[in-house]
């Protein structure tokens, strides 16, 4: 099975920015539900943002608590690439972030995490490090 790429991660000093992009598994083109967690040192993985398409043919996003605000998830179909864009970055966001994508078209997506937490293939991940 294909594993998802990340990149862009790095080191960042408080209150920067950083973008974050990942070559899925399956083409960006099936509009499957997407997203992109994190863990941090020991620390269980935690969802950080997701996006799926409506029945209206529209993009709809979600975010947790702690990244409102301040992350954007998008995805660019002519470039097959998921993306998120991390700006306000504070030392709580120093984790290893992995995207992931669910395996079928799925409503699921727009209630909780549990499609892409138990059924996505995850790739190595790319370490966010932010310094004071």
């Amino acid at each position: 099975q294909v594993q998802p790429v990340e990149s862009g991660g790095g080191s960042v000093q408080v209150r920067g920015s950083r973008v974050l992009s990942c070559t899925p598994s399956k083409s960006i083109r099936s509009r499957y539900c997407m997203g992109w967690f994190r863990q941090a040192p020991g620390k269980g993985r935690e969802g950080v943002a997701r996006i799926w398409t409506g029945s209206n043919g529209r993009d709809s996003t979600y975010y947790s608590d702690s990244v409102k605000g301040r992350f954007t998830i998008s995805r660019d179909i002519s470039k097959d690439t998921l993306y998120l864009q991390m700006r306000g970055l504070k030392p709580e966001d120093t984790a290893m972030y992995y995207c992931a994508q669910a395996p079928y078209a799925s409503t699921s997506c727009a209630d909780d995490w549990s499609l892409l937490r138990d059924f996505s293939s995850w790739g190595q991940g790319t370490q966010v490090t932010v310094s004071s």
